[in-house]
């Protein structure tokens, strides 16, 4: 038998919620190896989004099993009401699972996704709202130009070239350090990288005065919620590895996939950027670990340990 009345009768009013969620998946598993600075660099991401946002949202946080540290500092942080929506999940569902949640759950109409070794700048949220309500058929927008793969955007070139008044031309149009200072989150030597510039080109776009990069990356990336959600569910049986599902739905769907004009996002892997930390940068590279043959027997040893405990 109930006894009483329940409180929650008097609430007259619920409150609304922000029009952009923004949406961050989070995944420390440890804080040794790989995963040393991960936590710092969660952190680092979640800072740039409070600082640097610059259109009013709610912070969602999906993490993927993590550590007790990392769930501990989360619910905490949302103690403080710094995150509105925090789901803690007891195991690692994949980055393709985490998306059939954060896609359904976000209550914004706009999703503002990132990894959480995103580190954003001042204004990226803007730059991506304001491309995703000025061109049409959007499916994602990345805050910031770099080389994808040309046939996961074939869909934005094909549009380009049938619609009047837009603008596209083609070739060398990012520098070279702007192309080398995301490639080199991604492990490339610099050989490597210096072959994926000259090899590569750019496509660029001016619509309606506003100009955009064609591609995306499924690292961090700005849609309408509706749209997100034709996509689902994602069916992925590795937690890495078959991320670009998004990519080539989004493309076999005829929608646009589009980069700011501007670098508004960095990728910090798992490291935070040396200045951050204050740390002798001369000492870190002469280091006995960072030859380039010891650097990779180590990975290589470090990434089977990995698949090992993780993958089965």
């Amino acid at each position: 038998m109930r006894v009483g009345e329940n409180p929650a009768k008097t609430i007259q009013r619920t409150p609304k919620p922000k029009q952009i969620t923004v949406a961050v998946l989070s995944y420390v598993p440890f804080l040794s190896g790989y995963y040393r600075e991960a936590l710092d660099v969660l952190k680092e991401c979640l800072n740039g989004i409070w600082k640097n946002s610059d259109l009013p949202f709610d912070l969602m946080v999906f993490d993927n099993g993590s550590c007790e540290e990392t769930k501990d500092f989360l619910s905490d942080t949302q103690s403080h009401g710094k995150i509105q929506y925090l789901v803690l999940s007891e195991k690692n569902v994949g980055k393709g699972g985490a998306w059939n949640l954060i896609f359904q759950g976000a209550p914004g109409e706009i999703i503002a996704y990132c990894d959480g070794d995103a580190m954003l700048f001042p204004g990226w949220l803007s730059a991506c709202v304001q491309i995703l309500k000025i061109y049409p058929n959007v499916g994602m927008v990345t805050a910031r130009p770099m080389r994808t793969n040309p046939v996961l955007y074939s869909s934005t070139v094909q549009w380009a070239k049938k619609t009047g008044g837009v603008k596209m031309e083609a070739g060398q149009l990012i520098t070279y350090d702007e192309f080398r200072d995301f490639a080199d989150t991604m492990g490339y030597s610099a050989t490597k990288v210096k072959q994926l510039y000259m090899s590569t080109q750019d496509i660029r776009l001016n619509f309606k005065g506003l100009k955009t990069f064609a591609g995306a990356n499924h690292f961090q990336f700005v849609g309408w919620k509706k749209v997100l959600n034709q996509f689902t569910p994602f069916e992925m049986d590795k937690p890495l590895g078959q991320v670009q599902q998004l990519d080539q739905k989004i493309n076999e769907a005829g929608l646009l996939r589009l980069m700011t004009e501007k670098s508004l996002v960095q990728n910090m892997s798992n490291r935070v950027p040396r200045d951050r930390l204050n740390l002798n940068v001369k000492r870190q590279k002469n280091s006995i670990k960072n030859i380039p043959v010891i650097k990779k027997v180590l990975l290589s040893i470090h990434d089977r340990i990995f698949k090992m405990y993780f993958e089965n």
